[in-house]
């Protein structure tokens, strides 16, 4: 039986993907060809790129949109597999990952922005919850960044003593606590103002001052300094 799939090599070669990539660099690639090259082969209506466009239509033509798919998300597309929806997950996320992999040699924290900055591409494309923790020295330096935690869609549990230790293996003066909201709501909880009294009092006995909380979501995020909430 004829295979009536509409794949790259049958296009015309100055519409092929992969050959304009060579001949004029990726940065003269569309996203939607950039994503045809991942998934190499459209369906029976539709090109590669053709269908490329359909999905990224479908996610506002926002990549972050296209990045919260999961793998059976993006199974509900015709001519997606499990195979193009594998290649697509992992392409987006070794992007997220090169992102986030910025050195933080000599980052100072003056401000609010300076910290969501920092962190915000850690946040990018979570449906889940994380908390993570900034660690300074006394001149607001950054030592260090990391995660301490992973929850759910809802939240996530976070140990005090977790906190303190990792700021004391790192003789840290200050730190700023941060986590996302992954419903996009950025109004703190209650628990997250317990949270962050907790903290900041456990602080003052180590000498450790919290310098911030910030709640990140893509669109934004929310300073608990900024609103006078320490």
């Amino acid at each position: 039986m004829e295979d009536n799939r509409l794949t790259i090599k049958r296009w015309a070669e100055e519409d092929r993907p992969r050959e304009k990539l060579l001949l004029k660099g990726k940065a003269a690639l569309s996203e939607a060809e950039l994503i045809a090259i991942l998934i190499g082969s459209g369906n029976r209506d539709q090109t590669a790129v053709e269908l490329s466009q359909y999905i990224l239509n479908q996610c506002e033509n926002d990549l972050s949109n296209l990045a919260r798919l999961s793998v059976k998300d993006l199974q509900k597309f015709k001519g997606i597999g499990e195979a193009k929806a594998i290649s697509i997950v992992a392409a987006l996320e070794i992007g997220r990952r090169r992102k986030n992999s910025e050195p933080l040699k000599k980052v100072k924290i003056g401000s609010s922005k300076d910290a969501f900055h920092l962190l915000h591409g850690d946040f990018m494309d979570l449906n889940h919850e994380e908390f993570w923790l900034l660690l300074l020295k006394r001149n607001n330096e950054v030592i260090k960044k990391e995660m301490l935690s992973r929850g759910g869609v809802s939240g996530t549990v976070v140990d005090a003593k977790i906190i303190f230790k990792r700021a004391l293996e790192e003789t840290a003066s200050g730190l700023i606590l941060a986590h996302n909201h992954p419903s996009g709501n950025l109004k703190p909880s209650q628990e997250d103002i317990n949270l962050t009294k907790r903290i900041k009092d456990a602080g003052k006995s180590l000498d450790i001052t919290v310098l911030d909380h910030l709640i990140i979501t893509d669109q934004g995020f929310f300073s608990f300094a900024d609103e006078n909430m320490l």
